[in-house]
Protein backbone atom coordinates (compact mmCIF):
# COMPACT_ATOMS: atom_id res chain seq x y z
CA UNK A 1 0.00 0.00 0.00
CA UNK A 2 1.45 3.49 -0.97
CA UNK A 3 1.16 6.07 1.67
CA UNK A 4 1.03 10.06 0.46
CA UNK A 5 2.08 12.92 2.84
CA UNK A 6 -0.62 14.59 0.50
CA UNK A 7 -3.00 15.10 -2.96
CA UNK A 8 -0.17 16.54 -4.68
CA UNK A 9 2.63 14.10 -3.31
CA UNK A 10 0.03 11.76 -4.47
CA UNK A 11 -0.10 12.87 -8.00
CA UNK A 12 3.34 13.51 -8.52
CA UNK A 13 4.01 9.93 -7.87
CA UNK A 14 1.38 8.37 -9.97
CA UNK A 15 3.13 10.97 -13.01
CA UNK A 16 6.96 10.26 -12.01
CA UNK A 17 9.58 8.57 -13.63
CA UNK A 18 11.22 5.75 -11.54
CA UNK A 19 14.20 8.46 -10.99
CA UNK A 20 11.05 10.93 -9.30
CA UNK A 21 10.85 13.08 -12.58
CA UNK A 22 7.79 14.71 -13.64
CA UNK A 23 6.88 16.88 -16.74
CA UNK A 24 4.19 19.90 -15.17
CA UNK A 25 2.22 22.03 -17.42
CA UNK A 26 -0.30 24.94 -16.11
CA UNK A 27 -3.51 25.09 -17.73
CA UNK A 28 -6.85 27.80 -17.01
CA UNK A 29 -10.27 27.68 -19.01
CA UNK A 30 -8.57 29.87 -21.74
CA UNK A 31 -6.66 26.89 -22.25
CA UNK A 32 -9.27 24.19 -23.08
CA UNK A 33 -11.64 26.38 -25.13
CA UNK A 34 -12.53 26.76 -28.92
CA UNK A 35 -12.57 24.63 -31.82
CA UNK A 36 -8.83 23.54 -31.43
CA UNK A 37 -8.18 24.32 -27.37
CA UNK A 38 -4.31 24.49 -26.49
CA UNK A 39 -4.06 21.96 -24.68
CA UNK A 40 -5.09 19.75 -27.43
CA UNK A 41 -2.56 21.33 -29.32
CA UNK A 42 0.31 20.67 -27.38
CA UNK A 43 -0.77 17.21 -26.27
CA UNK A 44 -0.61 16.48 -30.46
CA UNK A 45 2.94 17.25 -30.30
CA UNK A 46 3.60 14.50 -28.20
CA UNK A 47 1.07 11.99 -30.85
CA UNK A 48 3.14 13.73 -33.57
CA UNK A 49 6.92 13.49 -32.34
CA UNK A 50 9.69 11.60 -32.71
CA UNK A 51 9.52 9.42 -29.63
CA UNK A 52 7.03 11.43 -27.39
CA UNK A 53 4.04 9.45 -26.90
CA UNK A 54 5.26 7.47 -23.39
CA UNK A 55 6.27 10.88 -22.51
CA UNK A 56 2.66 11.38 -21.91
CA UNK A 57 2.65 8.85 -18.68
CA UNK A 58 4.68 10.91 -16.97
CA UNK A 59 2.71 14.56 -17.99
CA UNK A 60 0.98 16.26 -14.99
CA UNK A 61 -1.32 19.15 -15.72
CA UNK A 62 -2.22 21.18 -13.19
CA UNK A 63 -5.50 23.22 -13.62
CA UNK A 64 -6.08 26.11 -11.99
CA UNK A 65 -9.98 26.12 -11.75
CA UNK A 66 -12.62 23.54 -12.30
CA UNK A 67 -13.37 23.68 -16.05
CA UNK A 68 -9.68 23.40 -17.18
CA UNK A 69 -9.45 20.42 -14.46
CA UNK A 70 -12.44 18.43 -15.40
CA UNK A 71 -11.18 19.25 -19.04
CA UNK A 72 -7.93 17.20 -17.84
CA UNK A 73 -9.81 14.30 -16.03
CA UNK A 74 -11.75 13.58 -19.64
CA UNK A 75 -8.72 12.83 -21.36
CA UNK A 76 -7.77 10.46 -18.76
CA UNK A 77 -4.26 12.46 -17.91
CA UNK A 78 -2.48 13.14 -14.85
CA UNK A 79 -4.55 16.01 -13.05
CA UNK A 80 -4.05 17.95 -10.19
CA UNK A 81 -5.97 20.69 -9.14
CA UNK A 82 -4.24 24.10 -8.00
CA UNK A 83 -5.59 26.18 -4.77
CA UNK A 84 -5.14 30.09 -6.26
CA UNK A 85 -6.22 31.24 -2.78
CA UNK A 86 -9.34 32.65 -4.31
CA UNK A 87 -7.84 34.41 -7.30
CA UNK A 88 -9.54 34.11 -10.34
CA UNK A 89 -7.28 32.89 -13.24
CA UNK A 90 -9.94 31.18 -15.66
CA UNK A 91 -9.83 33.90 -18.64
CA UNK A 92 -7.19 34.23 -20.82
CA UNK A 93 -3.85 35.79 -18.76
CA UNK A 94 -2.90 38.84 -21.32
CA UNK A 95 1.14 38.97 -21.07
CA UNK A 96 2.12 41.25 -18.57
CA UNK A 97 -1.31 42.52 -17.29
CA UNK A 98 -1.46 42.54 -13.34
CA UNK A 99 -3.18 38.69 -13.30
CA UNK A 100 -0.66 37.65 -15.36
CA UNK A 101 1.79 38.25 -13.01
CA UNK A 102 0.29 36.86 -10.44
CA UNK A 103 -0.37 33.82 -12.01
CA UNK A 104 3.32 33.63 -12.47
CA UNK A 105 4.50 34.00 -9.54
CA UNK A 106 1.62 31.07 -8.10
CA UNK A 107 2.90 28.78 -10.85
CA UNK A 108 6.84 29.80 -9.39
CA UNK A 109 5.55 28.88 -5.59
CA UNK A 110 3.68 25.71 -6.69
CA UNK A 111 7.24 24.74 -8.61
CA UNK A 112 8.80 25.46 -5.52
CA UNK A 113 6.86 22.97 -3.27
CA UNK A 114 7.68 20.09 -6.09
CA UNK A 115 11.30 20.41 -5.34
CA UNK A 116 10.63 20.37 -1.87
CA UNK A 117 8.53 17.21 -1.70
CA UNK A 118 11.79 15.55 -3.92
CA UNK A 119 10.58 15.50 -7.26
CA UNK A 120 12.64 17.14 -10.11
CA UNK A 121 10.64 18.26 -13.02
CA UNK A 122 10.55 19.53 -16.90
CA UNK A 123 8.59 22.62 -16.83
CA UNK A 124 6.85 23.15 -20.02
CA UNK A 125 4.21 25.94 -20.93
CA UNK A 126 1.43 24.26 -22.63
CA UNK A 127 2.54 26.53 -25.83
CA UNK A 128 5.56 24.72 -26.11
CA UNK A 129 5.47 21.50 -29.17
CA UNK A 130 7.36 18.88 -28.26
CA UNK A 131 8.49 17.53 -31.66
CA UNK A 132 11.10 15.36 -30.35
CA UNK A 133 11.91 13.42 -26.81
CA UNK A 134 13.65 16.36 -25.29
CA UNK A 135 15.26 13.98 -22.26
CA UNK A 136 17.37 13.00 -25.52
CA UNK A 137 19.07 16.77 -25.36
CA UNK A 138 19.07 17.41 -21.51
CA UNK A 139 21.66 16.13 -19.04
CA UNK A 140 20.79 13.49 -16.69
CA UNK A 141 23.39 13.19 -14.01
CA UNK A 142 23.01 14.68 -10.73
CA UNK A 143 25.43 17.08 -11.83
CA UNK A 144 23.14 19.44 -13.75
CA UNK A 145 21.18 21.60 -11.84
CA UNK A 146 19.13 23.79 -13.98
CA UNK A 147 18.73 23.45 -17.42
CA UNK A 148 16.72 26.42 -18.94
CA UNK A 149 15.43 27.62 -22.49
CA UNK A 150 16.20 31.10 -24.03
CA UNK A 151 14.66 33.43 -26.39
CA UNK A 152 18.16 34.05 -27.96
CA UNK A 153 21.01 31.52 -27.62
CA UNK A 154 24.82 33.37 -27.50
CA UNK A 155 26.41 30.33 -28.58
CA UNK A 156 27.69 29.25 -25.25
CA UNK A 157 25.63 27.11 -23.01
CA UNK A 158 27.46 27.78 -20.01
CA UNK A 159 27.46 31.62 -20.30
CA UNK A 160 25.08 34.11 -18.14
CA UNK A 161 24.80 36.43 -20.96
CA UNK A 162 21.76 34.22 -22.52
CA UNK A 163 18.18 35.59 -22.24
CA UNK A 164 16.28 32.97 -20.32
CA UNK A 165 12.61 31.75 -21.18
CA UNK A 166 11.24 30.32 -17.94
CA UNK A 167 8.49 28.38 -20.61
CA UNK A 168 10.64 25.53 -21.10
CA UNK A 169 13.30 24.08 -18.04
CA UNK A 170 14.67 21.40 -16.03
CA UNK A 171 15.80 21.21 -12.29
CA UNK A 172 16.64 18.60 -9.97
CA UNK A 173 15.64 18.52 -6.54
CA UNK A 174 18.53 19.12 -4.14
CA UNK A 175 19.07 21.74 -1.15
CA UNK A 176 20.44 24.24 -3.84
CA UNK A 177 18.07 24.37 -6.06
CA UNK A 178 15.46 24.51 -3.13
CA UNK A 179 17.21 28.08 -2.00
CA UNK A 180 17.02 28.90 -5.00
CA UNK A 181 13.40 29.20 -5.49
CA UNK A 182 13.10 30.13 -1.94
CA UNK A 183 14.95 33.48 -2.88
CA UNK A 184 12.89 33.30 -6.26
CA UNK A 185 9.92 33.89 -4.74
CA UNK A 186 10.98 36.16 -1.61
CA UNK A 187 11.39 38.52 -4.35
CA UNK A 188 8.25 38.35 -5.57
CA UNK A 189 7.36 41.24 -2.36
CA UNK A 190 10.13 43.63 -3.76
CA UNK A 191 9.51 43.31 -7.15
CA UNK A 192 6.14 44.60 -8.35
CA UNK A 193 4.95 44.87 -11.72
CA UNK A 194 7.54 42.42 -12.85
CA UNK A 195 7.23 38.87 -14.33
CA UNK A 196 9.16 36.11 -12.55
CA UNK A 197 11.27 35.71 -15.35
CA UNK A 198 12.22 39.12 -14.82
CA UNK A 199 13.14 38.34 -11.39
CA UNK A 200 15.31 34.94 -12.02
CA UNK A 201 17.24 37.03 -14.92
CA UNK A 202 17.99 40.13 -12.41
CA UNK A 203 19.20 37.29 -10.09
CA UNK A 204 21.37 35.39 -12.92
CA UNK A 205 23.04 38.96 -13.64
CA UNK A 206 23.68 39.52 -9.67
CA UNK A 207 26.02 36.18 -9.24
CA UNK A 208 22.48 34.15 -7.65
CA UNK A 209 23.26 31.20 -9.69
CA UNK A 210 27.62 31.24 -8.33
CA UNK A 211 26.71 32.40 -5.13
CA UNK A 212 24.82 29.07 -4.60
CA UNK A 213 27.04 26.76 -7.04
CA UNK A 214 24.22 25.43 -9.58
CA UNK A 215 25.29 23.74 -12.02
CA UNK A 216 23.55 25.76 -14.97
CA UNK A 217 22.87 24.66 -18.75
CA UNK A 218 21.07 27.35 -21.64
CA UNK A 219 19.71 25.59 -23.75
CA UNK A 220 21.00 25.99 -27.56
CA UNK A 221 17.35 27.38 -29.77
CA UNK A 222 18.52 25.10 -32.27
CA UNK A 223 16.86 22.56 -30.70
CA UNK A 224 14.97 24.20 -27.86
CA UNK A 225 13.71 26.48 -30.44
CA UNK A 226 10.85 29.16 -30.37
CA UNK A 227 9.49 32.12 -32.51
CA UNK A 228 11.85 34.78 -30.78
CA UNK A 229 14.45 32.84 -32.64
CA UNK A 230 13.24 29.86 -34.94
CA UNK A 231 15.88 27.22 -35.73
CA UNK A 232 16.77 26.41 -39.72
CA UNK A 233 17.70 22.81 -38.52
CA UNK A 234 14.27 20.56 -39.18
CA UNK A 235 16.86 17.61 -37.92
CA UNK A 236 17.61 18.86 -34.93
CA UNK A 237 14.41 21.10 -33.50
CA UNK A 238 13.22 19.49 -30.66
CA UNK A 239 10.96 21.99 -28.86
CA UNK A 240 9.21 25.04 -30.95
CA UNK A 241 7.31 27.68 -28.08
CA UNK A 242 5.45 30.45 -29.27
CA UNK A 243 7.42 32.94 -27.45
CA UNK A 244 7.50 36.24 -28.65
CA UNK A 245 3.76 36.44 -28.88
CA UNK A 246 0.93 38.27 -27.19
CA UNK A 247 -2.48 36.66 -27.12
CA UNK A 248 -3.36 32.74 -26.94
CA UNK A 249 -5.64 33.13 -30.34
CA UNK A 250 -2.10 34.04 -32.29
CA UNK A 251 -0.34 31.60 -30.63
CA UNK A 252 -2.65 29.02 -31.60
CA UNK A 253 -2.90 30.04 -35.47
CA UNK A 254 0.64 30.11 -35.93
CA UNK A 255 2.11 27.44 -33.64
CA UNK A 256 -1.18 25.26 -35.96
CA UNK A 257 1.25 26.20 -38.99
CA UNK A 258 4.21 24.36 -37.56
CA UNK A 259 2.33 21.25 -36.38
CA UNK A 260 1.37 21.18 -40.43
CA UNK A 261 4.93 21.93 -41.25
CA UNK A 262 6.47 19.30 -39.18
CA UNK A 263 3.36 16.64 -40.86
CA UNK A 264 4.82 17.79 -43.74
CA UNK A 265 8.65 17.18 -42.90
CA UNK A 266 7.62 13.60 -41.20
CA UNK A 267 5.76 12.83 -44.11
CA UNK A 268 6.86 9.19 -46.31
CA UNK A 269 5.88 10.58 -49.00
CA UNK A 270 8.37 13.72 -48.86
CA UNK A 271 11.27 13.63 -51.19
CA UNK A 272 14.04 13.64 -48.61
CA UNK A 273 16.23 16.64 -50.70
CA UNK A 274 13.29 18.68 -50.40
CA UNK A 275 13.55 22.13 -48.18
CA UNK A 276 11.26 22.51 -45.46
CA UNK A 277 11.48 26.03 -44.12
CA UNK A 278 9.17 27.71 -41.11
CA UNK A 279 6.40 29.96 -42.52
CA UNK A 280 6.61 33.92 -40.74
CA UNK A 281 4.63 33.52 -37.87
CA UNK A 282 2.09 36.14 -38.62
CA UNK A 283 -0.28 36.37 -36.40
CA UNK A 284 2.05 36.46 -33.51
CA UNK A 285 4.05 39.38 -35.13
CA UNK A 286 0.22 41.21 -35.39
CA UNK A 287 -0.81 40.58 -31.73
CA UNK A 288 1.92 43.07 -31.16
CA UNK A 289 0.47 45.99 -32.56
CA UNK A 290 -3.15 45.21 -30.93
CA UNK A 291 -4.12 48.56 -29.24
CA UNK A 292 -5.55 47.16 -25.46
CA UNK A 293 -4.52 48.87 -22.00
CA UNK A 294 -4.31 45.23 -21.00
CA UNK A 295 -1.39 44.68 -23.05
CA UNK A 296 2.37 45.99 -22.61
CA UNK A 297 4.21 47.48 -25.89
CA UNK A 298 6.42 44.55 -27.49
CA UNK A 299 10.48 45.45 -26.27
CA UNK A 300 12.34 46.33 -29.40
CA UNK A 301 11.53 44.98 -33.23
CA UNK A 302 10.27 41.88 -34.24
CA UNK A 303 13.59 39.45 -32.98
CA UNK A 304 14.04 37.05 -35.89
CA UNK A 305 14.60 38.92 -39.35
CA UNK A 306 11.43 37.66 -41.23
CA UNK A 307 13.46 36.96 -44.67
CA UNK A 308 14.59 34.16 -43.03
CA UNK A 309 11.61 31.90 -42.95
CA UNK A 310 10.05 31.77 -46.32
Amino acid sequence: MDFYRDELDESLSKAATTNKTVILTVVNKAYIEGEKPMLDLFLDGFWLGEDTRGLIDHLLVVAVDKSSYDRCMFLKLHCYKLKTDGVEFESEQFFMSHDFIKMMWRRTLFLRDVLNYGYNFIFTDTDVLWLRNPLLKLNSDERSDLQISTDWFNGDERSEGNLINTGFYMVRSSNKTIALFDEWYRRKEVSQGLKEQDVLLFMMREGMFRTLGLNVKFLDTRYFSGFCELTKDFDAVTTVHSNCCRTINAKLLDLTTVTNKWREYRSPSRNPTSVIRWTVPRDCVESWQISSPELSPMPGPWPTPLSEYD
